[in-house]
């Protein structure tokens, strides 16, 4: 007993140690963006006020400028895509896309900017400072903008009249205890963002429903959405109510603010049926929820929002309650790469044709990324795992313990489905045990040698790691200790020596050779 009270004292103390030493990088963005959907372009201005709370002073600031990882086939974007043995045959004509125009100011002075030494990372600018940035200290940082958006092969684009409009703005990369991370944009390995606060004012023709990171502050606007959307839930069986302007032509300007997030994406459609209700937390607190999706004889979407609702109320008993004030799910298309890509407070789905218990599925995997990835900023290239794993974790939980289903392996014998919750999930990770995992779970995203390969060792694998150790502690125990994981890293940025002294904390265990199963090739035994 003492020799157990001494190792919990130890790791309490290292904890402690730790979240004194802990800073992160503080970014207040103001930005102005009008579409052009005629051709497909963006025109737009921002200001950043960005705060130096390194114990370094800087003397230059590395930012993403991502369209143009879409601008010519030389980028590590498409040098990535073509290496790809599981994506290079899919590849269809595409549009390119690219961003121009920037002519970056530090305190309303011209600032020069420098292109990255390797010349694949055309989506990466040093932005040099005339005078360091001591510890401490802000700066302004304004630029103007130019984004040709591409045809829609990866995240960001244009598809049958919808525009997703994601990786769009200039971006500060993140500075933390490792240095800078000035990585390029690639469509296998998602992202590391410092958190923010946005304030974003997006014009489009009069007739666009448009969805985006947080909240719609234009008040007519805004209750006309909740309006049309209520009548869509109310009645799920009749024709939808579809958003008519009360100006049908010209542009408006929809304002949308939203405080301690990783990044800010929206998506515009004129035919987009609108979904909104309502859910309530254990706590008391009252989430509004929207979705937005394609009038579809044939849709499941007119109970997506249902969907909506039940993710973010499991993963909030699971995990940690939901802090933001909107969640919202769109549908785009067809994207064979993916079944959605996540945003914080919104998402976009793009897996048609879904069957019920996938499309809820796929729904609740995306919207529990507010959870990993938006609250718990993770460095997603590095560690996909402690984003896509985890999430995957909780998702297989999500299916099992609602249809007796799973993702990954689609029709389920009647014998199986048959099974309680707890003997289906059981089963559900012994047929997983057995698919061949070849590559170790702690590997960069850009090392992986396919999208096939990474999605087994970031998804797959890390979530029957997990499950190995519930179903070794008890799942009281584990959600214990994922609760208080979420309650010490929310709004900051863990890695996964964070998240091992968070579980070894609360679940008063040594799990050193456990977390070396990460670095392990093949199965576990």
């Amino acid at each position: 007993m003492k020799k157990c009270l001494t190792f919990i004292l130890v790791i309490c103390s290292s904890i402690v140690f730790a979240q004194e030493k802990y800073w992160q990088q503080q970014v207040k963005y103001n930005i102005d963006v009008t579409l052009n959907d005629q051709d497909k372009s963006l025109k737009g201005f921002e200001k950043i006020v960005y705060k130096n709370n390194s114990p370094s002073s800087l003397n230059f600031i590395w930012f993403h400028i991502w369209p143009n990882a879409y601008k010519n086939e030389n980028t590590a974007l498409f040098h990535q895509l073509k290496n790809d043995t599981a994506r290079a045959k899919k590849m269809e004509k595409y549009t390119y896309g690219s961003i121009d125009g920037l002519n970056f100011k530090v305190n309303g002075k011209v600032a020069k900017t420098e292109a990255h030494p390797n010349p694949q990372y055309i989506d990466v600018i040093k932005l040099n400072l005339s005078t360091p940035l001591k510890s401490g200290d802000s700066v302004t940082i304004t630029t103007d903008f130019n984004v040709k958006l591409p045809s829609y092969f990866s995240r960001s684009g244009f598809a049958q009249g919808e525009f997703m409009v994601c990786q769009w703005y200039p971006k500060p990369a993140v500075f933390d205890k490792n240095g800078w991370h000035e990585f390029p944009y690639l469509d296998m390995g998602e992202y590391y963002s410092d958190y923010a606060s946005f304030n974003v004012n997006i014009t489009v023709p009069t007739s666009y429903v448009v969805g985006a990171t947080g909240v719609l502050q234009n008040t007519d606007e805004l209750a006309m959405y909740k309006s049309i959307g209520t009548k869509n839930v109310a009645d799920r069986k009749a024709k939808p109510v579809l958003y008519t302007p009360k100006i049908k032509t010209g542009m408006k300007k929809l304002n949308y603010k939203i405080d301690n997030v990783p990044d800010f994406a929206w998506f515009a459609d004129k035919g987009f049926v609108i979904q909104y209700d309502t859910l309530k937390l254990e706590s008391g607190k009252v989430v509004d929820a929207f979705t937005y999706y394609h009038d579809s004889d044939s849709t499941l979407w007119n109970y997506s929002i249902d969907y909506t609702k039940d993710a973010v109320k499991k993963y909030s008993k699971w995990i940690g309650e939901y802090e933001y004030p909107v969640v919202q799910v769109v549908e785009g298309p067809k994207n064979e790469s993916s079944g959605g890509m996540e945003y914080p407070t919104i998402t976009l789905i793009t897996s048609p044709g879904a069957k019920k218990e996938f499309l809820d599925g796929v729904i609740t995997h995306e919207v529990g990324h507010n959870w990993f990835m938006s609250m718990l900023g993770s460095n997603e290239r590095q560690y996909a795992w402690l984003d896509e794993g985890l999430n995957t974790f909780f998702q297989f939980r999500y299916e099992a313990e609602k249809y007796r289903a799973n993702s990954v392996f689609g029709d389920i014998p009647i014998e199986v489905q048959a099974l309680p919750a707890k003997e289906f999930l059981s089963s559900i990770y012994g047929a997983l045990s057995g698919i061949p995992m070849k590559s170790a779970i702690d590997v960069p995203s850009e090392k992986f040698a396919s999208s096939d390969d990474y999605s087994t060792a970031s998804y797959l694998k890390p979530a029957l790691w997990l499950y190995i150790l519930e179903n070794s502690v008890g799942r009281e125990k584990m959600d214990n200790a994922f609760q208080l994981y979420f309650k010490q890293w929310k709004g900051k940025h863990p890695q996964p020596e964070d998240f091992k002294a968070s579980l070894e904390q609360s679940l008063g265990i040594n799990l050193t050779k456990y977390f070396e199963l990460l670095k392990k090739e093949g199965k576990f035994e």
